[in-house]
């Protein structure tokens, strides 16, 4: 990881634990290219964790917004999947 995520994810864990008590429910949002494999990866990211997922297509078809709520159990938690799902080709995480 270079030094500009490392500090992003830093300045997030500090902003996340000021903000939240935990465990709390935390909303997270992804724009991927409308490819169903990738689609699915990003889904299958939350089986089994009780998440809420809504999908909603860009007027042209070639973007998937992906908006995931889910309990989570702390700040190192909601990273560790900002960081499994940053291996997807062409994710943004908003």
């Amino acid at each position: 990881m270079d030094k500009k995520t490392e500090d992003f994810y830093n300045r997030l864990r500090e902003e996340l634990a000021n903000t939240s008590m935990w465990p709390t429910s935390y909303l997270y949002k992804f724009i991927v290219p409308s490819d169903t494999n990738k689609i699915n990866k990003v889904e299958a990211a939350f089986d089994n964790m009780g998440a809420v997922i809504s999908t909603q297509q860009s007027k042209t078809g070639k973007y998937t917004s992906i908006s995931i709520t889910v309990d989570m159990l702390n700040p190192d938690a909601v990273i560790q999947k900002y960081q499994e799902l940053a291996t997807i080709e062409g994710i943004i995480s908003l």
